[in-house]
């Protein structure tokens, strides 16, 4: 079984690496976790993690500029079902649209678009960034045990599903938004697993075990 973390560019994947490796040697699974932008390791891939740091144009284009990878992503995930999780802005380009610096279209899984956080006071800044809690966790097994959580956050743009059955969690800062999606074989969080102690670790466990 391969488990396949994305590397378009987009900031240091080693953190994120290393905590799938120490999940999967808990578990005690031969799953071997892959860090690459080959598109024919991404097609083949027997889940898929993609990760995003920076501006949702950027993270976007990124992939775009690697030949073939939009591609293998699209033939893993939406032809041969494969699970997947999106991590920050790789959760956010699920959406529909996203509204940072002018309008950018999204993959398109998960009718919604990404937005600004416009919190309603002073004492609550943008970036949010630190450890705030999940709400409203829907009954899946990717985020079992995890209503009422706290998981560490940093982003300034948050993911408003049009549909709020497609929202797995909720997180409250200053306003409400998706803090986790779920919908057919495709997860995301907009929080950081790598950073979110034994809770992200927990939920990455939950991640490997998953068969949609």
């Amino acid at each position: 079984m391969s488990t396949v973390l994305i590397d378009y560019g987009s900031g240091n994947l080693r953190s994120a690496e290393n905590a799938l490796n120490h999940v999967a040697r808990t578990l005690a699974r031969a799953d071997e976790v892959l860090t690459t932008g080959d598109p024919a390791v991404v097609a083949r891939a027997d889940r898929i993690v993609l990760p995003g740091v920076g501006a949702f144009a950027a993270c976007l284009n990124a992939i775009k500029a690697r030949e073939g990878l939009m591609e293998a992503i699209h033939e893993a995930v939406r032809v041969r079902g494969r699970p997947f999780l999106g991590v920050c802005v790789g959760m956010q380009l699920m959406a529909t649209v996203g509204l940072e610096f002018g309008e950018t279209p999204g993959f398109g899984w998960i009718e919604g678009e990404v937005r600004r956080l416009e919190p309603d006071g002073p004492h609550l800044k943008v970036p949010h960034m630190g450890w705030n809690t999940l709400e409203d966790v829907t009954d899946h097994p990717v985020f079992e045990g995890m209503d009422g959580q706290d998981v560490y956050f940093t982003h300034s743009f948050a993911f408003h599903p049009a549909d709020p059955a497609d929202a797995a969690a909720w997180t409250t800062h200053g306003e409400r938004f998706a803090s986790a999606v779920a919908k057919d074989n495709m997860t995301g969080v907009q929080f950081h697993p790598e950073m979110s102690q034994a809770l992200g670790l927990k939920l990455l466990g939950q991640f490997l075990e998953w068969r949609p």
